[in-house]
């Protein structure tokens, strides 16, 4: 049985984060909402509670009842410390000015074994409105910064502990240390959990799972879908049939690539060439959550047609992946729901399908770090992530074959040109965007009223948070007139600079 963290989330935009930095040390965790804590299994080796943006002292505050947790080790971050605090008689007050950004541990107690190797003046990362005003003499002060005495504590008969700074995150310098020591020398981790021995437990569980039973799956060329496709495959072989739809949404000429790289994977792959009836259910839809659903619903009714030609199929495969859970899971508060994911939980009654996905624990890289030991070709591992729906929601407003084609070339300009210039596997994700916009511009002699298109290239490690990529101004600069000069009914090129948060990777 695995051992693991348990994750309580409050909401906090870095609870994927906390996640992230635990599987880096080579120990499995889960993220749990604060309210939906479910049995806790006896493979737990410890609880990390996470921020969040709300105040304990509110009415209805997040809460949980620590005494689930006894002869746990736990550790509280900034929100989960001040419940602590609060839950064992400390005083928690709204501080004067709200305390975000950099700040210096001014005390440290390196006697404590959270703290070894973090240094004195180190620098920590804080975000809170509230401050731990007093703490209850059940605990010592561990840690301090100038403004904040009571940065990180320690319950004195417990292994239970508080921080009010977020180690996660990158400004803070020791965070790492600060976990490592938490989940390694208290929790007592043996950081077992690595590539190969994710591949084999899935292997030998999706063996005993589907025994002699047929599996029918849906690839897409990307990542999530490939690596998910081999690891079954391993475990049943030729009884898994993968079908790849062409919604006509898709790149140019990215039908037949993806069918071609298949064939030297050993997959069964069959293709459907659906373009017409996407386009179809696309008529007049301009909503982008309207435009969602359609494409989702007719891939739904494409992809049922062809599985009922494979005889005896009882299982439907999926490559959802760890963050699609999470997001897709609305509590009050933590992890809403920001779009509709056709990936989870989309399946219709009508398919009587039973559900696999060996890679609902994974996030992105992990993904890409699986695939990389099942010798899968850097190709589809390096290939940046593209939407379900496809060039659906990078045309804004209506969806017409006209448009998708003007868009694919003016993405296979821009793809290939960051390919050539050695810039694709510096970027996590890139594309073009056709608005419902268009501008005067000047061609010849002629004058123009044509549409504009705009670039969009971020990095991300798993597209949680994005920032924009500085392409090179002589770059974008060959790209736009290679567009304008290529593309009829392209006259202008933005480049958008936004990073997520606020703004998203996609435009809808």
């Amino acid at each position: 049985m695995t051992e693991q963290i348990l994750i309580l989330d409050f909401g906090s935009q870095f609870t994927q984060l906390i996640a992230r930095r635990v599987r880096e040390l080579n120990t499995y965790c889960e993220i749990h909402p604060y309210n939906n804590i479910g049995e806790i299994s006896e493979n737990v080796i410890g609880v990390i509670l996470s921020g969040g943006p709300c105040s304990v002292l509110d009415d209805g505050a997040p809460d949980v009842d620590l005494d689930l947790f006894k002869g746990l080790p736990v550790l509280g971050v900034c929100y989960g410390a001040q419940l602590i605090a609060k839950k064992f008689g400390g005083e928690v007050l709204p501080s004067k000015i709200r305390e975000y950004g950099r700040a210096k541990l001014h005390h440290v107690d390196h006697r404590n074994l959270l703290l070894k190797e973090v240094e004195l003046d180190s620098q920590v990362w804080m975000s809170h409105g509230d401050t731990i005003a007093h703490i209850s003499d059940d605990f010592d002060v561990i840690a301090g910064t100038e403004s904040v005495r009571v940065a990180g504590f320690k319950k004195k008969d417990r292994e239970m502990y508080g921080i009010q700074f977020h180690p996660e995150v990158t400004h803070s310098q020791n965070g790492k240390e600060l976990l490592r020591n938490f989940v390694v020398h208290i929790c007592g981790a043996k950081q077992e959990w690595t590539p190969e021995s994710f591949i084999e437990t899935t292997v030998d569980e999706l063996k005993s799972k589907l025994g002699n039973d047929k599996v029918v799956m849906g690839l897409s060329g990307g990542v999530d879908s490939s690596v998910a496709a081999v690891l079954i495959h391993k475990a049943i072989g030729s009884n898994l049939h993968c079908i790849f739809v062409d919604n006509g949404l898709l790149r140019k000429n990215e039908y037949e690539e993806v069918l071609d790289g298949y064939k030297h994977m050993g997959l069964n792959v069959t293709g459907v060439n659906s373009s017409d009836r996407f386009y179809k259910a696309l008529e007049g839809l301009s909503e982008p959550e309207a435009k969602r659903k359609a494409i989702g619903r007719t891939f739904i009714e494409v992809f049922d047609d062809e599985a009922h030609k494979i005889e005896g199929v009882n299982w439907l495969g999926q490559g959802t992946i760890y963050p699609d859970v999470i997001e897709s899971i609305s509590v009050k508060g933590p992890s809403a729901t920001i779009k509709s994911h056709h990936n989870v939980g989309g399946l219709p009654d009508f398919m009587k399908l039973k559900v696999v996905e060996p890679l609902n624990t994974l996030f992105k890289d992990e993904v890409r770090i699986v695939g990389k030991t099942l010798e899968i070709d850097q190709a589809i591992l390096g290939r940046h992530p593209f939407p379900g729906p496809g060039l659906g929601i990078r045309i804004l407003g209506d969806i017409t074959a006209q448009k998708v084609k003007v868009l694919q070339e003016v993405d296979s300009i821009f793809i290939n040109g960051l390919k050539e210039r050695g810039l694709y596997n510096e970027i996590w994700q890139a594309g073009a965007m056709l608005l419902p916009v268009q501008s005067v511009g000047v061609m010849g002699d002629e004058r123009t009223y044509e549409n504009v298109v705009s670039l969009r290239a971020v990095t991300s490690l798993d597209g949680m948070t994005a920032d924009w990529y500085p392409l090179p101004y002589d770059f974008m600069a060959d790209i736009s007139n290679k567009i304008i000069n290529s593309v009829k009914g392209v006259n202008r090129v933005v480049y958008d600079i936004s990073s997520k948060p606020p703004a998203t990777i996609e435009w809808e």
